[in-house]
């Protein structure tokens, strides 16, 4: 658990709660970041995995009918300080979980020191890559501190040669601040030798509200969900998919941006509640009960919660969706987050997405709850991979 002080415009403000935290400040200096994870409220227990295994995640989603495994991209996961265990812990869960062996390299931006909270996160954000694209080009780059100045210059570092990711994960976020305008600029229209980046960033752990840089219109922010499956039991089939129900999880952030303007394809799917403004999350996907391996803040097995689980997912999905794009001759996604919002639009949505009608981040009406189509917790909703894949590599962008 942190707690800290941190600077707001004109005046220092005291935010005495658990992680997440949320810090604000005028300049990228002095906001500080925080993972949205934690440990999940169910019982822990070091010596094994509990929760949702890999196996049951891709059945649940559909990524199990996915043949390709990311081979040809680059997936970068961004955070802060160093975790000097997350290459064994990484090649213990894929062993445990007999993933292919995943192509993992770490690079430090500076001399990040070690930081078992943050140890967390790039164990979850790894994992999850490796869970689901495991023959990716696995790159974790770790920023000098938690700051913005620092994180960002790493996330420049990931896009650029000679690393040259182009799905991007951001498991952290900070208050939103005017100056975050300023930093737009790191997410849109990037592009690199390996084609368009696709930035993904989680939505926060603190309920109704929103956080940067999900709420920047170049990111794709990633809302949180409750998962039950349909069959505990081990399936007979590995192609059978086994989606149960799925509710909107309560401390998923979202919200609309004061700052940021709306992307001209959230109208009319946010204009319920906001006409100009950016609507927070796009999208959604499961954020508790899922086990990661980690020895360096922990002892083993951990059970956490967070959509710092969300976005490494969603990452994942797409590094898929641009592998398989590359087996046809085609580029990159140029637009993923206008092609999400058209899949939404067409008369596809149902059979593409998991609509989220249940569930609340809040005690805010309309703004807190879930509902039919678009919403303030999850989005346009959950990934049914095996039928938005098809789609998103058929589009001509």
């Amino acid at each position: 658990m942190k707690r800290g002080l941190f600077l707001s415009i004109g005046m220092l403000v005291l935010l005495a709660a658990t992680l997440p935290l949320i810090a604000q400040a005028p300049v990228g200096s002095h906001i500080y970041a925080y993972p949205p994870i934690r440990l999940s409220d169910l019982p822990q227990n070091p010596a094994g995995p509990s929760g949702i295994l890999p196996v049951q995640f891709k059945a649940a989603y559909g990524f199990n009918q996915i043949a390709n495994q990311g081979q040809g991209q680059t997936i970068a996961l961004v955070d802060a300080f160093d975790d000097p265990n997350i290459a064994s812990d990484l090649a213990f869960y894929a062993s445990y979980f007999h993933l292919t062996p995943c192509n993992f390299q770490k690079v430090k931006v500076g001399s990040p020191t070690g930081d078992s909270g943050w140890g967390l996160e790039m164990a979850l954000d790894v994992e999850q890559a490796c869970a689901l694209a495991p023959r990716a080009n696995i790159i974790l780059v770790e920023a000098n501190s938690n700051s913005f100045d620092d994180l960002l210059a790493a996330v420049q570092v990931a896009s650029s040669a000679p690393y040259n990711a182009t799905v991007i994960s951001m498991s952290w976020g900070g208050g939103e601040d005017p100056s975050e305008l300023s930093y737009d600029s790191y997410f849109c229209n990037i592009s690199n030798s390996n084609g368009a980046v696709t930035f993904f960033a989680s939505s926060g752990d603190g309920g109704h509200g929103t956080i940067y840089p999900s709420a920047s219109p170049c990111v794709i922010a990633v809302g949180g969900t409750t998962l039950t499956l349909k069959q505990a039991a081990p399936l007979a089939n590995f192609l059978q998919l086994n989606y149960g129900t799925e509710n909107g999880w309560r401390d998923s952030g979202g919200g609309v941006s004061p700052y940021e303007s709306q992307m001209s394809w959230q109208n009319p799917a946010c204009a319920t509640w906001s006409t100009t403004k950016r609507c927070i999350p796009d999208i959604a996907s499961v954020a508790t009960n899922i086990p990661v391996y980690d020895t360096y803040g922990y002892g083993g097995w951990v059970n956490v919660a967070g959509t710092s689980i969300s976005s490494p997912d969603w990452a994942a999905f797409i590094t898929l969706v641009n592998s398989l794009r590359a087996a046809q001759g085609k580029g990159t996604l140029s637009q993923a987050a206008y092609d999400l919002y058209q899949a939404y639009y067409s008369g596809n949505y149902t059979t593409d997405f998991h609509d989220i009608t249940t569930g609340n981040n809040g005690n805010c009406g309309s703004q807190c709850n879930t509902g039919p189509g678009y919403d303030l917790v999850t989005g346009i909703g959950t990934y049914q991979a095996n039928n938005l894949a098809p789609a998103l590599v058929a589009d001509t962008n």
